[in-house]
């Protein structure tokens, strides 16, 4: 299977990323009740250039959320992972991998210096993939939610992208 091509999200691409939610929602790694069916994906907050997508086939596939961890002025130098999914089919051909080292890519391009994520405790797959992808815990907040009638950790991760003198090692500089 070819490499996922990654691009920014459209606005036409609302019904293909609001069926992938639909259909990946699980307690698994959401805290948020399901989407309704006429839910829409963008909101006001967060619209298609808060989105990379990828495609399989010119399909879209998959996508990424980001944004930041606060509203705060003296928090504008991080980025955050704030949602990845990948439609069912897709899953197993490298379609995250590929998304979170776009999101990854992107950020140091912007010259943000961190990039960081929340992630549930029994999402053992996400946090191996972020892990692999140089993610590191940073923190862990116990039993910090109570979904599917069980209490879970929300598992704090995060990466350096640039350093106090510049990019961190391996960063691409332009």
């Amino acid at each position: 299977m070819p490499a996922p091509h990654i691009r920014r999200a459209r606005s036409e691409d609302e019904q293909p990323l609001r069926r992938i939610d639909l259909e990946t929602w699980s307690p698994l790694h959401a805290v948020s009740p399901p989407p309704g069916p006429d839910d829409p994906f963008f909101r006001d907050v967060c619209g298609p250039d808060a989105h990379l997508v990828a495609e399989l086939h010119g399909t879209v596939v998959g996508y990424v959320r980001l944004g930041f961890p606060t509203p705060l002025a003296s928090n504008t130098h991080v980025r955050q992972i704030r949602g990845l999914a990948v439609a069912d089919a897709a899953r197993g051909h490298g379609v995250g991998r590929a998304l979170v080292r776009a999101a990854v890519e992107e950020a140091r391009q912007e010259g943000f210096r961190r990039i960081t994520l929340r992630v549930l405790g029994h999402n053992t797959a996400a946090r191996k993939l972020y892990e692999s992808e140089g993610f590191v815990v940073e923190g862990v907040q116990p039993e910090e939610f109570h979904l599917d009638g069980r209490y879970v950790d929300d598992v704090l991760m995060g990466q350096m992208l640039t350093g106090p003198d510049g990019p961190a090692e391996g960063a691409l500089t332009t």
